[in-house]
């Protein structure tokens, strides 16, 4: 496996994150969750009083925030000057306002740096939007993930607080639409990826593909 990069693109709620790490932890490989990165960004700006619908306020101040990202698939966390803000990324606060701060090219630039910086020589699986397309476009394998509208609102209920399934499908729906439609990095499936719909697999079902995957184009 040395020097290996799987990058595993799709929208919220498809299983990316679970699978990932699941893939991660079997194959002895780091982890890194590039969602959490732009989620912390936008964090950091709601703490800051920054509003996330000014551009040009998020941009001058986006290289403020010094971001910590453990690659660690059996302790996976994010910290922001220090604090451990693991937590409070996945509210409905942040999760409203991420798609704002994404669509800013400074911010993506920044933390597309970072997201290289961290992948180096290798050995990881790296999950996101634009990680075939953008981060790492010379990946030996690319999966993008999917799943039906109603799959993807329950997945995503249970791992966001504060909110319910019906919320979550509207609001998936919205992300959707601004992460596929913005001018700098859309949420887009590699011509190379292979396309994985994780509507009638459960978790292990899903792992299980990816690593087969991961099998037959490594070996």
């Amino acid at each position: 496996m040395s020097g290996l990069v799987v990058a595993m693109d799709g929208p919220s709620g498809s299983g990316k994150s679970s699978a990932s790490r699941g893939v991660a932890r079997a194959l002895g490989l780091r982890y890194l969750d590039t969602g959490a990165m732009y989620r912390a960004v936008t964090w950091w700006m709601l703490d800051q009083g920054v509003d996330p619908a000014d551009q040009d306020a998020v941009a001058d101040r986006c290289r403020e925030p010094r971001l910590e990202i453990s690659t660690d698939p059996d302790a996976p966390g994010i910290s922001v000057d220090g604090t451990d803000v693991s937590g409070p990324i996945r509210t409905q606060e942040v999760t409203r306002a991420v798609s704002a701060v994404s669509a800013v090219p400074d911010v993506r630039r920044r933390l597309v740096d970072l997201q290289r910086q961290i992948i180096g020589p290798g050995d990881i699986v790296v999950e996101g939007r634009d990680i075939g397309t953008v981060v790492a476009p010379d990946a030996p394998l690319k999966i993008y993930l999917t799943a039906s509208a109603d799959a993807r609102a329950l997945r995503r209920t249970a791992e966001l607080t504060g909110t319910s399934t019906r919320e979550q499908r509207a609001e998936m729906a919205r992300r959707d639409a601004l992460d596929s439609t913005r001018k700098t990095d859309p949420l887009a499936m590699a011509a190379d990826a292979v396309e994985l719909d994780t509507t009638p697999l459960d978790l292990d079902e899903v792992i299980a593909e990816v690593l087969r995957l991961v099998k037959e184009r490594t070996i």
